[in-house]
Formats: C-alpha cells, structure tokens, sequence
C-alpha cells in the first residue's frame, strides 16, 4: 500500500475506536446526570444507587477514552501536517478550545464528582456531574466544528497559499457543523440508551437479586432509546442538505451524476480521480440504513413492552435481544462516520486541500511502524476498556448499596 492509504487506515483506525468511547461517554453522561438529579430532588435511594452503578461505568469508560483521545491527537499531528499548515489559521482555535474544555474544564469537575460522594453536599455535587455533561456537550460541538469545516469549508479564504479567517461567526454556524453535532448527541443517546437496558435485560434474565433494580433502569434505557433512534434518524437526513453532490451521487449510484461531477472538478481543479470510493461509501451507507432500521423496530417493541411489567420481568427472548442490540449502535456510527468521511475523498478541505498534500513527509517504512503500534496500542485499549466494562456490569450494584445520607430523606418513587 502506498505512504496516502496507509495514513488513511492509520486515521480512520484510531479516529474510529476513540469515538467509540466517545458515543458511550457522552450518552452515560447525560442518563447518570438525570438519574442524579431525580435523586436529589426526591430523595430517590434507588436512583442514587443507579447514579452510583451506571457512574462507575462511566468513569471506566471515560479513563479509557482520555487515554486514546492523547494518542489520536499525536497521530494526528504526525500524519498530517500539512492539513495544520494550511488550515491551522482557522481550525487552530476550535481543536484548542475543545481540549481546553475536555483536559481541564470537563476532567477537573469529573475529579470533584468522583471523589465529592459525602464530601460535598448534594446540590454542589449535581452541579458539579452537570458541569462535565455540558461540557462533554462544548467538546464536541467544537470537534464538529472542526469537522463540519471541513466538510463544508466557510468564513476563510485564501491568502498567500494557507487559510485565513474571514468570518468566525460563519465557521461557528456551520450547517455541516450544527446538523452533525445535533446527530452525534443523539447517536449518544441511543448508544447509552440500549447499553444500560442490554446490561439491565442481562441481570432479569439470569434472575439476579437485583430485580427491582434492574427493571428501572431498563425502562430507563429502552424510553431513552425511542426517541434517540428517531432524532437521530430525522438528524442524519438533514445532513444529506450539507453534503458533497459527489458523495450523494456515488450512494445513489447515479453514473451519469458522477461523470458530469467529475467533469466540473476536473475542470475547476485540473486533471484529478474525484470520486470517492464507490465501495465504501456505498457499503457504509447501506449498513448505516440497516442497523437504523433494526434499532428502529426494537426500540418500538421494547418500549411497548416495557408498559408491562410481567414482559419486563419474565420475557427472556427479549431480555436476550436487548443484550444483543449493546453493539448494534456503536457499528451504527462507525458506520456513518465511514460515509461522512470517506464521501468527501480525495478532499481534506472539501474543494481547497486534497488528502494527498495534507499529508507529512514520511517514509513509507515510518507509516507501518507507526499504523502498527497504534493497531496494536488502540486494539489493546477497546479489549481492557471491554472487559472492565463487562466485569463491572456483571458484578451489578453490590458495592452501591448504601446511597449517601443526604440524599435518603424521601421514600422512592415508582418510576
């Protein structure tokens, strides 16, 4: 393979397994936030101990995608300098702005949740859990900043061969931006909402003590679900309005499109391969449909049957389900991010910066060495973070059993 492609897989292999932490960690944070919050108004033992259970989780998965997140970022700049020397004017600001929320910001108050059980008081201690899911949220909004500019490169212009800045409210207001980040809070959601009711079905089916417990919280996930796989739906087809005509042509596989496309390019910058790969793009947006079509239709029977409790106690076919869907949504959006990245090939900035000239100088030789660790480093980081989490889930709330006292002064409510 030449030094291109196998930066590329480099990219697509660690930008992949990180935002596969990504999806989890914003969707946890939002459930476990709202779970503490119920707990806090009301008094709720119960959802102070799901706070605790479901938070634990969370944090492993967090640590673990802190640790990817640093080494995306080195790849990054290792494979890819050029992309910074071009646009480092523009997307400079936004990639500083979300490591400054995500590494001080979002860490820091994490770090006051962890170790702020009995320590602070339950008020202070919300807060402090709503300032990580909201800045969970300000990270990747300025992620998808960056992203949507290059997918749909606004407010620059360029001036003496780099970018420069011409409008930074234009680049803050991106469509291919704003849809996108609306998409992947969404796709969060969904993520977290069918792993808390897969890990939940898993305990009713095999009868642990936990039951009361555990149905709670799967009704949780499964009502959270519903409307994620809908927005998100309605979400990713609002971005069709923002993509390349080149992109949505080569899925649609209109031939005819495609030539004239390719033409114009040629003709606007000269003799080139414009098409994405038809393969790719094609295959991921058909799996993308497929997977949101069987989300779809589960997320619809299971929150029909979670209206009885005697289904959600005793149904085991579809306790198994429920278990077998926890990996259906994080293949949902690496599929989806597949379409999204590769449609825009061979452009890194669409229609300024091709893929080619982003690229480093680097030897052939160095691009396998590098491809090779960072396989064998991010494989190694997904099998732990997945065992942890598996462990962890299994072992169910035993070491949450007892909610702090200042959060035990009301009976629990029937969700």
């Amino acid at each position: 393979m030449e030094t291109l492609d196998l930066a590329r897989l480099q990219f697509a292999l660690t930008a992949g397994a990180h935002f596969l932490f990504v999806a989890l960690t914003l969707g946890l944070a939002t459930l476990v936030a709202l779970m503490q919050t119920r707990a806090t108004l009301t008094g709720s033992a119960v959802h102070m101990r799901m706070t605790r259970f479901w938070g634990r989780l969370y944090v492993i998965n967090y640590a673990m995608g802190i640790v990817t997140g640093l080494v995306m970022e080195f790849q990054f700049g290792l494979a890819w300098n050029g992309l910074t020397h071009f646009a480092g004017n523009v997307l400079g600001a936004s990639l500083a702005m979300e490591t400054l929320v995500a590494f001080f910001v979002e860490s820091t108050f994490l770090g006051l949740w962890i170790f702020g059980w009995d320590r602070l008081n339950r008020w202070a201690h919300l807060g402090v859990l709503w300032v990580v899911t909201l800045t969970a949220y300000a990270s990747a909004y300025w992620i998808m900043v960056s992203n949507g500019f290059l997918q749909n490169p606004v407010g620059a212009e360029v001036a003496g061969g780099v970018l420069r800045l011409t409008d930074a409210a234009a680049v803050l207001a991106n469509p291919a931006a704003i849809t996108a980040f609306g998409h992947i809070l969404c796709g969060a959601l969904l993520v977290a909402g069918f792993f808390v009711a897969g890990v939940s079905a898993h305990h009713l089916r095999k009868g642990t003590g936990e039951q009361e417990f555990f149905r709670r919280s799967l009704r949780i996930g499964v009502f959270t679900a519903l409307p994620a796989v809908m927005a998100t739906a309605a979400l990713g087809g609002a971005q069709f309005d923002t993509a390349q005509p080149m992109k949505i042509a080569v899925y649609a596989g209109r031939t005819e499109e495609v030539a004239r496309l390719q033409a114009e390019m040629v003709a606007a910058h000269g003799p080139g391969d414009y098409i994405p790969p038809a393969g790719l793009v094609q295959g991921s947006g058909t799996a993308m449909m497929i997977i949101f079509a069987l989300m779809m239709a589960v997320a619809w029977l299971s929150a029909l049957l979670a209206l009885f409790p005697r289904a959600v106690h005793r149904l085991r076919i579809w306790h198994v389900l429920l278990t077998a869907m926890i990996p259906l949504p994080f293949a949902a959006m690496l599929a989806g991010w597949v379409f999204r990245e590769v449609g825009r090939q061979p452009w890194t900035v669409y229609g300024l910066l091709t893929t080619e000239d982003a690229l480093s100088d680097l030897s052939p030789g160095a691009i396998r060495f590098s491809l090779a660790a960072f396989t064998l480093l991010f494989g190694l980081l997904v099998v732990v973070n997945t065992w942890l989490l598996a462990r962890n889930a299994r072992q169910g709330p035993v070491d949450t059993a007892a909610a702090p006292a200042s959060a035990e002064p009301l009976p629990a409510p029937v969700f």
